[in-house]
């Protein structure tokens, strides 16, 4: 069966009478503000994935395909909660010294505030970054086996090549988007221009992945001599998607918003802002607002500012306290730290350590 038809026959099989498997319950405070708010986002509560069961009608907040979806699939939602939480945390690793570092915020939905309520380059990004982090860890639970309704891209078939051939667990990575797309692109159905973005810059998260894929081989042959290698086609780390979407992130296109009519009433659609640059692919990101510039506390933004912040002294980028600090200047103290020292190897085989105190300079932000 192909791929088009074993997912049309999960989209559309029939409602099981049998009792419906349970949840993880952070999927309630992982999944409910990420898929249900304009802001995509997740849950304080991501990093304890998987603490008591609950019933994907105790999720509030889905639309009814997603809790359709929910129902009938139950066992890959784990999969797409743990993809919303690796792209969170990618987030915060990618933008760790810039002004706004994907900040949350605890008992709040938008676990990012009112940040991502605009169509800035910021939502674009975690749009993209979230939306690849569900293709992804669907698309890695599959291939380890998590769940019996996928497994491995059974599509590479024959030998390619002279010395070597096809083995191993391809990784489906075309499942693993379509269950990103079905799932997360549900609540992006209005003709409106903020609909219309959140979907593209979903589907350039996605196509990252498709992007990067590479081919692993393992040798084969006595002592290793590498006679004959088996390939097969996997994911990258997931750090090189979200180096790459960083990047995308940096280059993002700016975008107007135009009204037309068409038969089912006013549509919006988004045309590039300066034409002498070229046009936005479906690999680019892509946003209408400014940014906030992240420098003071603003609740209606949900900027956090940068008081108190760390900064790298020796840095000219927007790391660097001149920068980060936005001009305010910043405060330098001094640090202790306990750190292993004059480490010695002892045959055989152990490593013996001393404990020495260092002192640290540590800069933040005025």
């Amino acid at each position: 069966m192909g791929i088009a038809e074993k997912w049309k026959t999960l989209i559309f099989r029939p409602h099981s009478s049998q009792p419906i498997t349970k949840v993880k319950s952070s999927l309630k405070t992982s999944l409910l503000p990420f898929f249900s708010a304009r802001s995509l986002a997740i849950g304080h509560q991501y990093s304890s994935l998987g603490t008591q069961p609950i019933l994907c009608g105790s999720i509030p907040g889905l639309v009814p395909k997603q809790l359709r979806f929910c129902r009938n699939y139950v066992e890959i939602m784990p999969s797409v909660a743990e993809g919303v939480k690796i792209g969170i945390q990618e987030c915060q690793h990618q933008f760790r010294g810039r002004r706004w570092n994907c900040t949350t915020v605890n008992d709040s939905l938008a676990i990012f505030g009112p940040v991502l309520d605009k169509a800035t380059r910021e939502s674009a990004f975690v749009h993209a970054i979230a939306s690849a982090g569900v293709a992804f860890a669907v698309t890695r639970s599959c291939a380890e086996g998590s769940a019996t309704i996928c497994g491995c891209d059974t599509r590479h078939k024959g030998s390619p090549g002279e010395g070597w051939k096809w083995g191993g667990c391809s990784e489906d990575v075309e499942f693993g988007s379509m269950v990103s797309r079905e799932f997360a692109d549900a609540r992006e159905n209005r003709p409106d221009a903020r609909s219309a973005m959140n979907r593209h810059n979903n589907e350039a998260g996605r196509t990252s992945i498709i992007e990067l894929m590479h081919l692993k081989c393992k040798c084969h042959g006595l002592s290793g001599s590498c006679e004959v290698k088996t390939c097969w086609w996997s994911q990258p780390d997931f750090r090189v998607i979200g180096d790459y979407l960083k990047d995308k992130y940096d280059s993002a296109s700016e975008m107007v918003v135009e009204k037309h009519r068409e038969s089912r009433g006013w549509v919006e659609t988004l045309r590039p802002k300066y034409n002498f640059f070229k046009a936005p692919t479906e690999k680019d990101l892509v946003y209408y607002e400014n940014s906030p510039n992240f420098c003071e506390p603003n609740p209606e933004t949900g900027s956090f500012g940068t008081r108190d912040r760390i900064c790298n002294v020796t840095s000219h980028g927007i790391d660097g306290c001149d920068l980060l600090c936005c001009g305010r200047g910043h405060n330098t103290r001094t640090e202790k730290r306990k750190e292993k020292c004059h480490c010695i190897f002892h045959w055989c085989c152990y490593v013996r350590c001393q404990e020495c105190i260092r002192v640290y300079d540590v800069h933040t932000c005025k």
